[in-house]
C-alpha cells in the first residue's frame, strides 16, 4: 500500500512530495484496480495545481479584498480581519482518509454490511475547503458599556455581514453553493435569501464549543471551491486557542477514526484506516522536508504548508473610532 509517509523524509519540496505520492498512487490504483485510490490521485492534484498555479491566488485574494474595503467603509468602528489559507498537505491527507473511515464504519453499524465503491466516490465528493478565508470581527470596548451588549452588537453585525457576503462575491464572478440542509440556520438574524447557502455553527446545536458561519462559493475564474468563515474574536479565541482549536479537533478525530470494523472485510476500509494510524503516529521532528522544521508535534516552523496551512492573505483593520458610542 502507498502512504503520503513514506514520502517524508527525503528533503524533497512538497511539490515533489505530492507528484510522488499521486503517480506512485495512480500506478499502484490501476495495477489493482482502485477505483478510490484514482478518486484519492484525483483530490492530490487538486492540492498541486492550487500550490504550483498560484497567479489565481493573487486574483481571488484581490476580490476578496474588495469586500474588505466595503467593510472598512460600511464598519469603519468595527476592528475585524481578513484571512486566508490553503490547506496543509498532511491535514488533506488525514482528512480524505477520515472521511472514509467514518463514512464506512458509520454505514456498517446502520446497515451491517459496506457501502459499494459508487456510494463511497459519490460522498468523496464533498471537499470545498482546500481554499478557505476568514473573516473575523471585533467591537472595541470603548464603544459598548457591557460585554453583553458587546456580544449581541458582534452577533448582530456578523449576521450582517453575511447578508451582503454573497451577492457581493457573486457580482464578482464567485458562484454561492447550496449548503443543502446542512447545519441550515434558524436565526432571525440571517435573511431568508441567503439562509440556504449557510452552514451555521452559531445559532444550530453543536456538540463542541465551536460557533462559526460557513459559506461555499465556486470561483468561476479559476473554476475552484473556496469557502469563507464569519466569526466574531470570542469565537475564533475558542477556535485558535480555545476547547475547538485544531489540537483537541484531531484529538477527537483520532478517536472518531479509531473506530474499527472487522479487520480484512472492507479493503478501502482498512487502507484508509492505516493511512490515518500512520499520520497520528508522524514524529513531525524527524520528517526531512525542504523548508520544514519542526522540533516536536507542535512546536515547528513550517514555511511550505506541510502541516500547518499556508497563508494567502492577512489583511487588518482596527477600529478608527474610540470615543463614539454605537446606537
Amino acid at each position: 500500500m502507498v502512504t503520503l509517509n513514506d514520502y517524508l523524509y527525503s528533503w524533497h519540496t512538497v511539490l515533489r512530495i505530492i507528484k510522488r505520492y499521486m503517480e506512485d498512487l495512480r500506478t499502484s490504483a490501476v495495477e489493482n484496480h482502485n477505483e478510490i485510490d484514482l478518486v484519492h490521485c484525483n483530490y492530490l492534484l487538486q492540492i498541486m495545481e492550487i500550490l504550483e498555479h498560484n497567479d489565481f491566488l493573487t486574483a481571488q485574494s484581490q476580490k476578496i479584498r474588495e469586500f474588505y474595503k466595503y467593510m472598512a467603509q460600511e464598519y469603519p468602528y468595527l476592528s475585524f480581519t481578513f484571512k486566508g489559507r490553503i490547506k496543509s498537505l498532511i491535514r488533506a491527507e488525514a482528512k480524505f482518509n477520515g472521511y472514509i473511515v467514518e463514512y464506512i464504519y458509520d454505514y456498517y453499524v446502520q446497515n451491517g454490511t459496506y457501502p459499494s465503491v459508487t456510494d463511497i466516490k459519490d460522498r468523496l465528493n464533498c471537499f470545498r475547503d482546500l481554499i478557505a478565508y476568514r473573516i473575523v470581527i471585533s467591537m472595541p470596548q470603548c464603544h459598548i458599556s457591557n460585554s453583553e451588549d458587546r456580544e449581541r452588537e458582534e452577533l448582530k453585525h456578523l449576521y450582517k455581514i453575511a447578508n451582503v457576503l454573497p451577492q457581493f462575491l457573486e457580482e464578482r464572478g464567485f458562484t454561492a453553493e447550496s449548503a443543502r440542509g446542512v447545519k441550515e440556520s434558524k436565526s432571525d438574524l440571517l435573511d431568508d435569501t441567503v439562509r440556504p447557502y449557510y452552514r451555521d455553527y452559531i445559532n444550530c446545536e453543536n456538540v463542541t464549543d465551536y460557533r462559526s458561519l460557513h459559506i461555499t462559493f465556486y470561483d468561476n475564474s479559476s473554476r475552484c471551491y473556496m469557502e469563507m468563515q464569519l466569526r466574531t474574536k470570542d469565537m475564533d479565541d475558542v477556535a485558535e486557542i480555545g476547547v475547538a482549536n485544531h489540537l483537541f479537533y484531531e484529538k477527537k478525530q483520532e478517536d472518531s477514526r479509531g473506530r474499527m470494523i472487522p479487520k480484512g472485510e472492507c479493503a478501502v476500509f482498512d487502507e484508509a484506516y492505516e493511512r490515518c494510524r500512520l499520520l497520528q503516529d508522524l514524529d513531525l521532528s524527524k520528517v526531512d522536508v525542504n523548508m520544514f522544521t519542526a522540533m516536536s508535534n507542535s512546536l515547528m516552523n513550517d514555511g511550505c504548508g506541510l502541516y500547518r496551512g499556508r497563508l494567502i492573505l492577512p489583511y487588518e483593520h482596527l477600529s478608527r473610532f474610540q470615543n463614539d458610542i454605537i446606537d
